[in-house]
């Protein structure tokens, strides 16, 4: 096992994964920011892709990259990490790992995400069939799953088998760098939603608690899958289709409040989304589902506003609240911040990283 004085540990974070995503570029720093030499082997495939439309030309760079990936060796580390979404690197991993082990950090199951939540896929067809067989091979293969919360943590060891010990929990939290609390000059109060309007957001509860209070401002950003439903927006609602990454915190900072998730199916119950830790860790006060994995953070009425899933009437009512009562909304907002710094900050979590790492090393 590395020591934390003396001998340092070294980690090869490996793959296809998107660079640029929050959970792989904030793994990679809360590790090197508790000593922890992280090294890159990467070939670019999904960045920009988000919606994951594969075509043909993607498949050839992914079997491209495979075949890169696979050569040469993970000599010299203690251990590789496969990054998200890096389902399709398991193989090649642990054939350069050379008996290291292979930590996955796969966010989610490419299966419960394109058939369960999205609908991109027929459950039961030949894609999703592709999609379990993709996940199953995943899953098994690493020496070590790093799940999000302990909802997903159960889902995964559910769903693929796995032993207990073969599943470990780290929160996603932020980039301390970027989303940190900061003044901006203030515009009137506005309720926040950035994301991707993908299902288990919950556009249509968002649209229709905006739809309630039409003396409220709401502000999206963001594109994706349920985007047509804001040709019919509230008067109240403006949108902004995108908004470079490093200027998110300034859009939190002027926020009144930041919006969670609020979809109704079941993915919903067991994540706690960037869009979450990011609110939190700019001392924004947050409004989300009142879930099972929220709950592992989140306490309704002390760091957050906690409403049930699909109930625009309940969502409103939280913003309507935090609107009204600006010593409320600061005193979430403080609240949220301490809980953040207490449970998913860079230096938590970079701690508890080295930790499962070292277990692991210590296993082989």
């Amino acid at each position: 096992m590395a020591e934390r004085a003396g001998t340092s540990m070294r980690v090869l974070y490996f793959g296809t994964y998107d660079r640029a995503y929050p959970r792989n570029a904030q793994v990679i720093s809360c590790l090197r920011g508790v000593g922890v030499e992280v090294l890159e082997r990467h070939r670019p495939v999904w960045e920009q892709r988000h919606n994951w439309s594969v075509g043909l030309r993607q498949l050839a760079r992914l079997a491209e990259a495979e075949r890169i990936l696979r050569k040469g060796s993970g000599g010299g580390v203690d251990a590789l990490i496969v990054g998200y979404p890096g389902h399709f690197d398991l193989p090649a991993a642990k054939r350069v790992a050379h008996g290291k082990p292979v930590v996955f950090n796969p966010l989610v199951s490419l299966h419960d995400t394109f058939v369960g939540d999205r609908g991109r896929f027929r459950r039961g067809g030949p894609a999703a069939g592709v999609l379990q067989l993709v996940d199953r091979r995943a899953f098994r293969r690493a020496d070590l799953v790093v799940a999000d919360t302990q909802e997903h943590a159960r889902f995964f060891r559910d769903e693929f088998g796995l032993a207990a010990d073969r599943v470990r929990v780290c929160l996603v939290g932020a980039e301390d760098r970027l989303f940190r609390p900061g003044w901006q000059p203030r515009a009137p109060f506005h309720a926040l939603f950035v994301g991707k309007l993908i299902p288990l957001h919950g556009l249509e509860t968002i649209l229709a608690a905006a739809a309630l209070l039409p003396g409220v401002e709401f502000r999206i950003v963001g594109s994706g899958q349920l985007e047509p439903l804001l040709g019919m927006r509230p008067a109240n609602v403006s949108w902004v289709p995108w908004v470079e990454y490093e200027h998110l915190p300034a859009e939190l900072q002027r926020a009144g409040c930041a919006l969670g998730v609020f979809g109704t199916g079941e993915k919903t119950g067991r994540v706690i989304p960037n869009k979450a830790f990011q609110a939190l860790a700019c001392g924004r006060p947050l409004v989300t589902a009142d879930t099972p994995a929220a709950r592992e953070l989140l306490t309704d009425g002390v760091d957050a506003l906690l409403v049930p899933a699909g109930d625009p009437a309940a969502l409103a009512g939280a913003v309507q609240a935090l609107a009204a009562d600006a010593a409320l909304a600061e005193r979430i907002g403080a609240a949220g911040r301490a809980t953040y710094e207490a449970c998913a900050s860079e230096a938590v979590l970079g701690e508890q990283w080295r930790s499962l790492l070292e277990h692991v090393t210590a296993r082989q």
